[in-house]
């Protein structure tokens, strides 16, 4: 990455959208811009979990307006995420192609702990260097996020479903603040966050701190009111904006210094879950956090362009010790596989390439499982786990691999017919699963693969099929099998 790059980060949030575009300077990326509109598309869940027309329309509409000052970025300076929301919402994929469309880059639907990553990484990116012991609370419209760690590293983090969008809805809906409403939705806070206290408990941290909407809208409110200093939320400012909200009776009827439109429809719901936050995890006091989500997102970007600091590499070396995979194969494997696809795609595929390998590395993670259907269960693996540093299109791609590197290639026509990567990807992973059937090193000597529009060629030197009798018979085997799909393997042994 060179000085004076842009990069922008996009977070579809429960209650705002957020665009963030900085300037990275050695090491450090500094804000020139940003923008946030409300578009409450939590609210716009219905009782089904879709979302509804109005609310995808308003997201549409504002990721539009992002996507005509991000006109001129390059793929590579731009990342876009969602949260709850989109997590929850079955018609997703309909939002999302849309909304991908309007924004022009793709939109990746992120992972409560990966949230949780990302959002401390913006923090810790915005505080001086320490070694203090931080808790972080993030309440989102949707969730709530817990994360400790110190100086850069997170070392434990959770993801809630309680936000201040979804609290508002149920306890708070008829926008009247009674004691009874602030009760039933503390009580119900500390129930779902409850088991938070084994973890997250006063004596794992030292000091707490506060991120994204709801800690700083309530720390201006107490701001303004110079109820609390400045950048600093305490157990004595919760009562008293209780109190005056409580005293206002509804949402409409708050007169607040420091109140956002925005934010009065969320501020009952917010506050509530604060509240219950406090009690539970026996917090006197919370420093507000200039970092969030979004600077998270752009030091990642920085992070991922540097294959040494990329966090999913160390993510697939821990599942591979986790599911006990055999590493020399795996490293084989890996390494076969990649080597036919630089062959094949010798340019501008980096990034495809490393997915290849993360995917054969990880292709044989349900053997602890059951070793006929380990493709089967490595998949179903991937699609279900929570890891740092992927999100979840990006584990699903790689289960897609894992699920197709044996048996019929039609299992996953539909998605290798709209994406000839990934059909070249899973190509690539399927030889190499034959070349390395001994699990020896298999000789490459001689042995070369060609990429055309829809088909590909191998070819070998004089005498190898001969010499390696199995492994033509399974090359022979694999041509077969993608005789029945849009695409072709076509052999040359010798």
């Amino acid at each position: 990455m060179h000085n004076g790059t842009l990069l922008a980060a996009v977070d579809l949030g429960s209650n705002s959208f957020r665009l963030e575009i900085g300037r990275f300077a050695y090491g450090h990326i500094q804000r020139t811009e940003y923008r946030k509109e409300t578009v409450r598309l939590g609210s716009g869940l219905d009782e089904n979990r879709n979302l509804t027309p109005e609310a995808m329309q308003r997201g549409w509409d504002c990721l539009a307006r992002f996507g005509e000052r991000l006109a001129d970025f390059a793929p590579s300076q731009v990342r876009a995420v969602a949260t709850q929301t989109l997590r929850e919402a079955r018609n997703r994929q309909e939002f999302l192609a849309r909304a991908s469309e309007a924004l022009g880059y793709p939109i990746e639907v992120i992972s409560g702990p990966e949230e949780a990553r990302l959002i401390y990484q913006g923090v810790s990116r915005l505080l001086p260097q320490s070694d203090e012991r931080r808790l972080v609370v993030d309440i989102g419209g949707r969730s709530t996020e817990f994360i400790i760690g110190q100086q850069f590293t997170p070392h434990a983090m959770a993801s809630f479903r309680v936000g201040s969008v979804a609290w508002s809805m149920r306890y708070f809906a008829d926008g009247a603040f009674t004691p009874e409403a602030f009760r039933a939705a503390e009580i119900a806070a500390k129930a779902v966050l409850d088991e938070a206290l084994d973890t997250f408990h006063p004596g794992a941290w030292s000091i707490a701190y506060g991120s994204s909407g709801t800690v700083g809208a309530i720390g201006d409110i107490l701001a303004q009111a110079q109820v609390c200093p400045s950048d600093v939320v305490t157990l004595e400012g919760l009562h008293w904006l209780h109190e005056r909200l409580l005293r206002a009776q509804s949402a409409e009827r708050v007169r607040l210094e420091g109140l956002k439109d925005d934010r009065r429809a969320v501020i009952g719901g917010g506050l509530s879950v604060l509240r219950a936050i406090f009690e539970l995890l026996q917090i006197e006091q919370i420093q507000v956090a200039q970092g969030a989500l979004r600077q998270g997102a752009l030091y990642d970007l920085l992070d991922r362009e540097q294959p040494d600091t990329d966090l999913r590499a160390t993510t697939v070396r821990g599942l591979m010790q986790r599911f006990a995979v055999d590493a020399a194969q795996a490293e084989r494997v890996a390494r076969t596989a990649q080597a036919l696809f630089l062959q094949a795609i010798p340019e501008g595929q980096a990034s495809a390439a490393r997915e290849l390998e993360w995917a054969a590395r990880l292709h044989e993670i349900g053997s602890l499982i059951s070793h006929s259907e380990a493709h089967r269960h490595g998949a179903y693996i991937l699609d279900n786990t929570d890891v740092p540093g992927f999100t979840v299109p990006e584990l699903h791609r790689l289960g897609l691999l894992v699920l197709g590197q044996r048996g019929k290639v039609r299992k996953i026509e539909a998605e290798l017919h709209n994406d000839p990567h990934l059909a070249r990807q899973l190509l690539c992973l399927r030889l190499a699963v034959a070349l390395c059937h001994a699990r020896r090193e298999p000789d490459m000597l001689g042995l070369t693969l060609q990429a055309h529009s829809s088909s590909h060629h191998l070819s070998t030197r004089p005498g190898w099929a001969a010499a390696y009798p199995q492994s033509a018979y399974l090359l022979r085997e694999e041509a077969l099998a993608w005789q029945k799909t849009p695409w072709e393997l076509l052999l040359e042994l010798s």
